[in-house]
Parts: C-alpha cells; structure tokens; sequence
C-alpha cells in the first residue's frame, strides 16, 4: 500500500482498441502526470506505439500483470507513465472493430477492479469501450456500470454525471445528475421505480456524497417521473404513490431529499444552486441537460461501489480514431482523473 502523501496511483483502463480510448487515455495521464501515477492498462506495444506517434517525449514503462501481483506497484516518478500489459488478440485497425480483442479489453477491467481492491490502485479510470465487441466475443455484456456491480458483488449501484457548467447562458457551478433507472427502455420505467428501490438509491447517493466527495451535508433535489411531477394525479400517480412516500422515508433517515420536482422547471440555476445532487427517475430525462451543459467536460461516475470509479461522457467515437490520431479531445478523460483525484483525497479524508 503506498503512503497517502504520495501521487495517488489511478488505473486508467484504455478501452476499445480501435476508438479513441488509447489515444485520450495517454493524453490525459501524459498531461496529469505531475498531480497523479496515472496507470495505463492495455496492451503494452501497441500503447507505445500509439504514444509514440502522439507526442515522441512520452515515456511509458512496461510491466506484466504477474510483476505486479509479485511486487505491486512500483514507484514511478513523473517522467514516465507505467503501462500494465495486457496483450490484444488481434492486431489493431483504427475505427474496426474486431471480437477477438473484446476479451483482453474486459481484463482490463477485471485487472483495474483487482488492483483497487489490493490496494495498488485508489481509483480507476475507464476509456469508452463497445459493447458489442465483447459481447462478439461471447461475453454477455451490458456496460461498465453493471459489470462492476457484478465484479464486486455490489448488490445496486447508481450511475451519476458530473461537469462544471461553462455555457455562456448558464452560471458555472458544479452540476450532478444520478439515475433511478439506467438502461430501459421507457415503457418499463414506471414499474423499475418502487419505493424501497428509490429509498436504496437515495441512500447511495447520499452514502457516497459524504463520503467520496466530502460534502457533510448533502442535498438531493428529486425529479417527478410524469409531466409537471404528475400534476396532483392527473398525470399519474408515481409521484403520490411512489416518490413522495421514498422521500419521507428519507427524510425520516436523516436525509435532506427534496421532491418531487417538475423535471422541466428543476434545471435552473436558481434551484440547482441549492443542490448538490438531482436525481432524475430515468436515462433521458436528467442526461440530456448535463451533456447539454457540460459535454466534453462530464464525467461518468459509478456511486455505491467499494472502489472508486469515473469514466468520460463520450463513446469510441470510430469515426474519429478511423480519420487519425490528433482528432480526439482527452477534455472528458482528463476530468474524468481530476474527478477521481478529488474522490480519492475526500474519501481520505473522511477516514480520518
């Protein structure tokens, strides 16, 4: 276990192969190196040669997986970044997708999740993969979120999108957005959403607030699932059945959950000032005012896992890794590690 004065180590996973993963990945630990032992986990030749052709100053350090599980981490300073090397299935073709890597992509995961647990890790960092590579592969796959609640044996997890607001239109301050639901589609909303299932979400977000973000006493401002929070009933009764009796539960509990609130009306300055949380009851009703107001500087961040855990906001973009090296934008990937940095410090801190 490294001492906590020194440069915390964060695995950074370098995703899909064939999209921009590598790229942002190396980037982001090249720039972030001073503050943070940003650890690459991937396939350790192709890794140098992509960081090669980026900038020829870049120095990476190779490792196997078995050196580290003999010796742990090793202590590199900023002039280099280490690279845990796990070997691909198939040479790399930008912006082509090939199933025969999706199985060295999922170990990185699997080797990010045991790092942290180990102690040689305090957080990971994921690069976008694609879903259909691994499930090619013949890994059932849903996403990141879901395969790290499995990895860990985390019974529920909550997915939240942070970014600091920069539109000119908006006061920048620090936006959050957690999901009720994740990936549904929206006719089976309405019955994922129970009242001790809310009640487990809100206590993970408060649970993780407190104790990864440092913030004492946290607010939650909770969305409504129907148009204008259901209107009394007549535009449905999850809200008078559902939500407000998850949110006296709450409050019973100690916890500062306000709501329901009119989706459409919540998004404003003047309320989100307010709130050092919104939780949305599904996908496309929170996500799509944060990507609004924060694209290319949010961050993905898994809430109730024993680890901790950020991403971007942005997929592989083939299209992008396809046309060359010099295209993609490592904004998000870098925020994703100053997110991480800062949970790591919180969390830290609150131990002690």
């Amino acid at each position: 276990m490294r001492q906590a004065s020194t440069r915390p180590a964060i695995a950074i996973t370098t995703g899909e192969p064939a999209g921009i993963g590598p790229e942002i990945a190396i980037r982001a630990a090249w720039a972030m190196r001073a503050q943070v032992n940003c650890v690459l986990l991937g396939d350790a030749a192709f890794l140098a040669l992509t960081a090669s052709l980026i900038d020829p100053t870049i120095q990476l350090a190779a490792l196997s997986v078995q050196a580290l599980r003999n010796g742990g981490l090793p202590q590199f300073g900023p002039a280099r970044i280490a690279v845990i090397d796990v070997p691909l299935g198939a040479h790399v073709v930008p912006g082509v997708l090939d199933p025969a890597n999706g199985r060295a992509v999922l170990a990185t995961l699997d080797l990010a999740v045991e790092g942290a647990r180990a102690g040689w890790f305090d957080a990971m960092v994921t690069a976008p993969l694609q879903k259909s590579t691994i499930n090619d592969a013949g890994v059932a796959f849903s996403g990141h979120t879901e395969y790290l609640a499995e990895q860990t044996a985390t019974a529920q997890v909550v997915m939240m999108l942070a970014g600091d607001t920069a539109d000119d239109a908006l006061e920048p301050m620090p936006l959050r957005v957690a999901l009720a639901t994740t990936h549904l589609p929206l006719k089976d909303v309405s019955a994922a959403i129970t009242r001790a299932g809310l009640g487990r979400v809100i206590d993970i977000i408060h649970t993780d607030l407190k104790t990864k973000f440092g913030i004492a006493a946290p607010r939650i401002l909770v969305t409504g699932l129907n148009p204008h929070a259901g209107e009394n009933g007549y535009l449905g009764r999850e809200e008078i059945d559902t939500i407000t009796p998850a949110l006296d539960d709450a409050r019973a509990r100690g916890i500062d959950a306000r709501g329901p609130y009119p989706a459409d009306t919540l998004f404003q300055p003047k309320y989100l000032a307010h709130a050092d949380c919104v939780l949305a009851m599904y996908h496309d009703q929170g996500l799509p005012v944060l990507k609004f107001a924060t694209f290319g500087r949010g961050v993905n961040i898994t809430l109730g896992l024993p680890l901790i855990r950020t991403s971007v906001d942005h997929g592989t973009a083939l299209d992008l890794a396809a046309a060359g090296l010099g295209r993609a934008d490592c904004g998000s990937m870098e925020q994703a590690i100053r997110t991480a940095l800062h949970m790591v410090s919180a969390q830290r801190a609150s131990q002690r």
